[in-house]
């Protein structure tokens, strides 16, 4: 019955990871080289991987910024009474309870040029959904919670006995941060940003409804695979997933590097 059940595990894992990557792999290079460097040199590649760069750089640095005050202030700050911290607690985790395309429709309904505040900021000239700022809050949307997750426990784990003998000591707010807060959450850091990078990377519901997924002009990656598949233009298709695969599976080693990084330290 063992020998069943590590078979069956094994078929899964086969199936669900090694098959799909390998179909991507040689789909990819089903034209030679010349296929996969056109698909991957033509304009609206080319426009859709930068789009996507951009995405992720903002949305990591802002993830990176807010996640951690938020959670320095979820765990830290005595001046937020326990239920209000339960409800920003819930507000955190919505992403994970809401689908991404809900998400999406959510920011068109607040922000596009139908409503109010978006009329307002078509006026003065700045346009927010199907756009490259829609784009950012909806991929924001959906990784918002990674960062603030990953450095809570972290903090919860450590305690405030430090920071307050620092604290006593006369040290200031950030000197106490950079120096005894930091060291200990840095790790955590990381990950929160590797998870957050992995996960902008492949965001398409949300980004997909506020982009409009106009050619050159709002595309991401993920949304000019889905184009491509609609097309029938599975070797373009195979050639932007697997560039997508390649970094996903980047990311994972180096989260693995910073886990042994953390048992040496």
């Amino acid at each position: 019955m063992k020998k069943l059940w590590i078979s069956l595990t094994y078929a899964v894992f086969l199936i669900l990871l090694i098959a799909p990557i390998v179909k991507i792999f040689t789909g990819s290079w089903a034209e030679g080289w010349s296929g996969f460097a056109e698909a991957l040199t033509r304009k609206q590649s080319l426009h859709a991987l930068m789009m996507t760069g951009i995405i992720v750089a903002v949305v990591t640095v802002i993830n990176t910024i807010f996640g951690i005050m938020l959670a320095l202030y979820l765990v830290r700050a005595t001046w937020l009474g326990q239920r209000l911290k339960q409800l920003l607690n819930s507000i955190v985790d919505l992403p994970f309870a809401v689908s991404p395309v809900i998400g999406g429709l959510m920011i068109v309904l607040i922000l596009g040029p139908h409503s109010v505040i978006g009329a307002f900021f078509e006026d003065i000239g700045f346009k927010v959904v199907y756009a490259l700022p829609g784009m950012i809050l909806a991929t924001l949307f959906v990784t918002f919670p990674l960062m603030v997750r990953e450095v809570m426990p972290v903090l919860q784990e450590i305690g405030v006995q430090q920071e307050e003998a620092a604290s006593t000591l006369g040290s200031y707010s950030w000197y106490t941060f950079w120096h005894v807060t930091w060291p200990s959450i840095r790790w955590g850091v990381i990950y929160g940003v590797v998870l957050t990078v992995a996960r902008s990377l492949g965001e398409f519901g949300a980004v997909l409804v506020v982009s409009g997924n106009i050619m050159n002009k709002t595309q991401t990656a993920t949304t000019l695979v889905y184009q491509d598949v609609e097309n029938f233009n599975v070797t373009a298709a195979s050639s932007l997933a697997l560039v997508l695969a390649a970094f996903s599976v980047g990311l994972l080693l180096l989260m693995e590097w910073a886990k042994k990084r953390k048992e040496v330290h």
